[in-house]
């Protein structure tokens, strides 16, 4: 069955349809939950939390085709939640580990998209580290493209930035 056959069959009340969505997700799901908290266990609750909201709201779902985008929107929403609640309650002396997308071989880069802003974040990791063409990130955060394109513009000009800066840092001893 193609993913819009078992999406359309899981909205009609089929679990293995549904489990099979899931699990052809799941490893871009973990990649993008795990960019956005750094931690295994957040990260693995953030794609229980967002398979949960997912069942419970699939018969609300329009379009079978956009299954993923859908998925993906729903985690990435979760994530902001989650991010937004944990820094209210934790201490701002927290270190917060330059964490990784499947261990990128740059920290530095990894350190870099981690300071930027949540819309230029999310544009970065889904564009560069998980490979969706600008078109699909706009459908994923529901923004138009030239937007998608703007801010893409603008994150890539915070990262020369940062990277050029850290270049010079060290080439200056």
């Amino acid at each position: 069955m193609t993913p819009t056959q078992l999406t359309i069959a899981a909205q009609k009340g089929d679990a293995e349809a549904f489990a099979a969505l899931m699990e052809l997700h799941q490893s871009r799901l973990y990649r993008i939950a795990y960019a956005y908290l750094h931690n295994e266990g957040d990260a693995l609750e953030a794609i229980q939390e967002s398979t949960f909201r997912a069942f419970r709201k699939l018969k609300k779902l329009k379009e079978p085709s956009y299954f993923g985008t859908w998925l993906i929107r729903i985690l990435l929403n979760y994530c902001a939640d989650e991010r937004k609640r944990k820094s209210r309650f934790s201490p701002v002396t927290e270190i917060h580990e330059s964490s990784s997308w499947d261990r990128p071989a740059d920290p530095d880069l990894a350190a870099a998209v981690s300071t930027l802003d949540r819309d230029c974040k999310q544009i970065i990791i889904l564009s560069y580290f998980e490979g969706f063409s600008l078109t699909e990130v706009a459908d994923i955060l529901e923004i138009p493209t030239g937007t998608v394109k703007s801010r893409l513009h603008r994150a890539l000009g915070q990262l020369r930035d940062q990277l050029e800066t850290k270049g010079d840092a060290s080439h200056d001893g």
